[in-house]
């Protein structure tokens, strides 16, 4: 099952605020013996964010999208997952009493009486209106819930909550797929080779072994090993051996200068 994520919101693309999502989320699946296969940024556009969606919903694979579930008007996220599903939004009842229930923590924590219709609270309840048929995703931080359809999981863009959320989605509705894509590295410094003339080695190392995919990372100006070619493999830990003994060899055997050996 391959796993994607979505961050929305102009301040990402604008600049304004820098995206913590991806390193995260790449850590947490990580962790957890899994990894991201794609990313994308998206800004408050709602026609753009919907298409983006029926991708994610059409290609059955597990998705988290970050930001823009809130009651805003610049908040497009839950409107735009209704219009990609083809399904009316409903206020969901269970987020319903936890907007509820967080207003009255918040009144009780300010001294003053809860006020369910007065009308700042009233609207706040419009972040509890998702597709129907979603679930809710719990916000551990202010009870504010996120939401699932399918193998798409809705949750804020602020790192405090999402991250927990995700972590809670994972270990929760997804204990099978753990352990399932654990990855390793295996790779060696080359000095004084170009790219081209490696690509037939690359090319035979994973013909031969189709669990393996070879990497290189080229790079001109590195402070210790100057311009040189990071080359390697990845793959299910069991698999790295004979591969990385194959393209070592036949880096040898072509005469390339060899620096250090890197585990990852």
């Amino acid at each position: 099952m391959n796993i994607g994520l979505i961050i929305v919101g102009d301040e990402i693309l604008s600049g304004r605020r820098q995206d913590k999502h991806l390193a995260k989320v790449i850590e947490l699946l990580s962790a957890r013996g899994l990894a991201l296969s794609w990313a994308r940024y998206l800004g408050d556009d709602r026609a753009a964010i919907a298409d983006a969606l029926r991708q994610a919903f059409a290609s059955g694979d597990l998705v988290f999208s970050c930001g823009g579930i809130g009651a805003t008007p610049d908040d497009h996220t839950r409107q735009s997952a209704a219009a990609a599903l083809g399904r009316p939004l409903q206020l969901h009842p269970e987020a319903k009493a936890l907007i509820l229930e967080r207003m009255q923590d918040v009144a009780r924590e300010q001294g003053q009486s809860f006020e369910p219709d007065r009308a700042d609270n009233v609207h706040r309840l419009n972040m509890g209106v998702f597709p129907e048929g979603a679930r809710i995703i719990p916000n551990p931080y202010n009870k504010i819930a996120g939401f699932s359809v399918d193998h798409v999981h809705f949750v804020p863009g602020f790192p405090v909550m999402a991250w927990p959320m995700i972590e809670w989605v994972l270990d929760t509705r997804y204990q099978a797929l753990q352990g399932q894509a654990r990855q390793a590295e295996r790779s060696v410094i080359v000095y004084g080779a170009m790219e081209a003339t490696l690509t037939p080695l690359m090319e035979a190392v994973e013909a031969a072994h189709p669990l393996v995919r070879v990497f290189s990372l080229p790079s001109v100006d590195h402070p210790q090993h100057g311009k040189h070619i990071d080359l390697g493999v990845k793959g299910p830990p069991e698999t790295l051996d004979a591969a990385f003994a194959m393209l070592r060899n036949g880096l040898l055997s072509a005469g390339a200068e060899l620096g250090p050996e890197m585990v990852r």
